[in-house]
């Protein structure tokens, strides 16, 4: 039998394909067989039924500990952008008094200074953060004795380090986000669970259409 792949003969598409994350949450939800196969474990015997009870009990608290990680994790990736905003805070005196930074910078940076940081403008606050940098540095790197402060080259390294540290944590994320995605499908236990409580499906860390763009051009 030939392989149902094959690499060598195609199809293949010779202009490529990019790939988006699905902005969608799916409801878990059960049918009448799930509620059958409960009830036949009481009807047999008592032990079955009370067993599949204590085994929902504790997928429930699985899933209510894996939402306190996920939290946790998304809280983790706030606490990496709010210090780059201290580090933009800090070194844009430094670089020019007079800088003028777009106001939606500031706006996000006010944001993340109050406390103002709900899921769904992370990438939003992240691109404003990218853009005080992408103000701030060409600067830099124009004056030589700007570049040689010390105060400047090292929040230049620590806004390297952050956005490496923001990478691993938003793929940490991801990982638990998967882990979430699988065991809400995982019949019959953790599946029932998930589907009588509600639950859907989350939605992992997606980058923004400017950011796929800029990622396809020339840097250097």
């Amino acid at each position: 039998m030939a392989n149902e792949l094959d690499e060598l003969t195609g199809p293949v598409n010779p202009q490529g394909r990019d790939v988006n994350v699905i902005e969608r949450q799916l409801q878990i939800k059960v049918g009448w067989g799930s509620t059958l196969f409960e009830i036949i474990l009481w009807l047999l015997f008592i032990i079955p039924g009370v067993i599949f009870l204590f085994k929902k009990i504790a997928a429930r608290n699985y899933f209510l500990q894996l939402q306190q990680k996920l939290q946790a994790e998304a809280s983790q990736i706030d606490n990496y952008l709010m210090q780059r905003v201290q580090i933009l805070q800090n070194v844009a005196p430094l670089v020019n008094k007079a800088i003028d930074l777009d106001k939606d910078v500031m706006k996000a940076v006010a944001a993340y200074r109050g406390g103002g940081s709900p899921d769904v403008n992370r990438n939003a606050m992240q691109q404003h953060i990218d853009a005080g940098f992408g103000r701030l540095f060409p600067q830099v790197e124009a004056y030589p004795e700007l570049k040689a402060h010390q105060a400047i080259a090292s929040a230049m390294q620590q806004n390297d380090y952050l956005q490496r540290e923001i990478t691993a944590a938003r793929s940490l994320y991801n990982d638990t986000v998967l882990q979430w995605n699988t065991d809400v499908y995982r019949w019959p236990t953790k599946m029932i669970v998930a589907a009588r409580a509600g639950y859907t499906t989350r939605i992992p860390f997606s980058a923004s259409a400017e950011i796929k763009k800029a990622a396809t051009s020339t840097f250097f």
